[in-house]
């Protein structure tokens, strides 16, 4: 089950996951990204371990095709499974095992990455492609979730619809964004929904918050109390 958009942005750093299937909650178990590492997503009958264990052996400095060789070594399902690894270098690689359910397969160029299985048809896969090539416009994570929607239009996962997540990080440890739909009747939808909400309340903070460059954050409170009365909440710090 399950497709995905594996996507680097070198001008920005990022790396993130775009993902969509008929099953419950996707984004606790398809995607993974790691700061300056990359980004995959294990899907089919997933084996969450692979993502890791790819994310570990790219960070050692192998290459996609050799960290998805070397994961899987011990999967004695690796022919059950189907992931798919970016790195830092734009390189891609997918492995899709010879039990995975039709219609599936991958393909890829670079910067980019996409795999599905227990699609519609090869249509789904080419559609998010197309779409995502030619929307160089748009913002990364809007680009990505307009591919899947391409994708979705194709006919996507053959049984349906149910759970979406979109996972992106830049320079932190932790995701910039980690929005996650896990039971809607459209969830892209929805997902592009709080994409939107998370542009709003959540992005403007991220230069206020904990980081590398600035490990404590603002704490300005008076500054963080005037930006409250802007919004109309009637909050104060102890002091």
């Amino acid at each position: 089950m399950t497709w995905s958009l594996l996507a680097h942005e070198p001008e920005t750093g990022s790396f993130a996951v775009a993902v969509t299937t008929c099953a419950l909650a996707v984004g606790a178990s398809c995607p993974f990204v790691r700061t300056g590492v990359g980004a995959v997503s294990t899907q089919s009958i997933t084996n969450r371990y692979l993502g890791p264990a790819v994310l570990d052996a790219m960070a050692r400095g192998l290459s996609p095709t050799a960290a998805i060789e070397g994961a899987l070594v011990g999967d004695e399902g690796r022919h059950l499974r189907q992931v798919h690894a970016i790195d830092s270098h734009g390189r891609s690689a997918a492995w899709t095992g010879k039990n995975c359910v039709e219609w599936c397969s991958s393909r890829s160029g670079t910067g980019w990455s996409v795999a599905g299985n227990m699609l519609l048809g090869e249509e789904v896969i080419a559609d998010t492609v197309a779409s995502f090539i030619a929307r160089q416009d748009l913002a990364l994570p809007d680009r990505m979730l307009n591919a899947l929607q391409a994708g979705e239009g194709a006919g996507g996962d053959k049984r349906g619809r149910q759970s979406a997540a979109l996972k992106l990080v830049t320079t932190e440890d932790f995701p910039d964004i980690d929005l996650r739909v896990d039971d809607h009747a459209a969830p892209l939808d929805e997902l592009q929904r709080l994409l939107k909400l998370w542009r709003v309340g959540r992005a403007p903070g991220l230069r206020l918050a904990p980081r590398r460059a600035n490990p404590s954050g603002s704490t300005d409170l008076d500054a963080m109390e005037a930006a409250w009365r802007r919004q109309g909440l009637d909050l104060k710090f102890r002091r």
